[in-house]
């Protein structure tokens, strides 16, 4: 359930955070048949607050507007990896979780889950930049510095900024079905939906050498996504054994071949499905999955829906064939 949603704000908050939030949970859609939620930035009473860009902002609702949320969002702010939290804030986010609400953090907001301990014996995440101190300062916590977001039962936590995106489109996923998230996503011009496990970013570029192997063999990965192809064969395409062709690609991309190989089918196919008018079956050939089956399959594990539901969200109803 995901009817209610309370965004609770802290002193010097990041206002794109804040923003995100809004965003995904507080627009009114009903006019694109979107279920609306009930919306409301929360603060300790009387409080006007600033943000980090220098304005202040305030709400007319106080903290008891969060006993009735069903999910309660903490967006970023400045020094939230430092600073202590009124106990009745962290109160409050207790009692969130006590009563079987879920609770959201976004980037460093995860410092006011931690210090109420509600990361105590959970993963969780937050910008790599404060992971360390993340886990420091709260050893209970197994703390995951790589990941986009992490879903651990009542608690999410999310990465920087755009990661609070995806946590975001996630929860209402789970609430509202992929078509909704898809629709929103569509809205706000972001992917619709990047897989929590996803790297944070790229650990280095790809190495600008003469033989440019690694490069070079992601541009014929790409061109020729249709056909088979397997670590050995990369490999030798590379003039690398498959053991460092496997381990440098890993460093260079943040992924595995496998894995980068099946995203981008995963993308091709969804430009397919929205641009042409070509049958599932012909989508999965000319994406190497081979078949409309197996391209159902990766469709729904990668992105929740199937190629025919995300073809009506994003093209509207109509008669193609549908997969068998």
């Amino acid at each position: 359930m995901l009817n209610n949603v309370a965004v609770l704000l802290l002193d010097e908050v990041h206002p794109f955070e804040l923003g995100v939030l809004c965003e995904v949970f507080g627009l009114d859609r009903s006019e694109e048949g979107l279920p609306v939620q009930d919306f409301a930035v929360v603060s300790a009473k009387g409080q006007t607050l600033r943000t980090h860009a220098g304005f202040t902002i305030s709400t007319p609702h106080g903290l008891d507007r969060l006993e009735e949320a069903d999910l309660v969002a903490v967006p970023a702010g400045s020094s939230f990896a430092d600073r202590e939290y009124p106990e009745e804030i962290l109160e409050a986010l207790r009692r969130t979780v006590a009563r079987g609400a879920r609770v959201l953090s976004v980037c460093s907001g995860a410092f006011a889950l931690g210090a109420a301990g509600l990361l105590d014996g959970r993963r969780c995440t937050t910008h790599w930049r404060h992971a360390e101190t993340l886990a420091r300062r709260f050893p209970k916590a197994v703390v995951e510095p790589d990941v986009l977001y992490v879903d651990e039962g009542p608690v999410i936590t999310s990465a920087g900024t755009a990661a609070g995106i995806d946590a975001a489109l996630h929860l209402v996923r789970q609430a509202h079905g992929p078509a909704v998230a898809n629709a929103i996503a569509r809205r706000m011009v972001v992917p619709p939906h990047r897989d929590g496990g996803q790297a944070q970013y790229v650990k280095r570029p790809l190495p600008r050498t003469r033989c440019d192997t690694v490069g070079g063999t992601l541009a014929w990965m790409e061109h020729h996504l249709d056909q088979e192809m397997t670590v050995e064969q990369l490999a030798d395409r590379a003039h690398m054994s498959p053991r460092t062709f496997a381990r440098r690609f890993q460093q260079e991309t943040g992924t595995t071949p496998y894995r980068w190989l099946l995203r981008q089918r995963v993308l091709l196919a969804q430009h397919l499905l929205e641009t042409s008018d070509e049958t599932v079956d012909m989508v999965a050939g000319r994406t190497g999955f081979g078949n409309a089956a197996a391209l159902r399959h990766q469709f729904v594990r990668s992105l929740g829906t199937t190629p025919n539901a995300y073809r009506r969200t994003f093209r509207g109803p109509s008669d193609l064939t549908e997969v068998a």
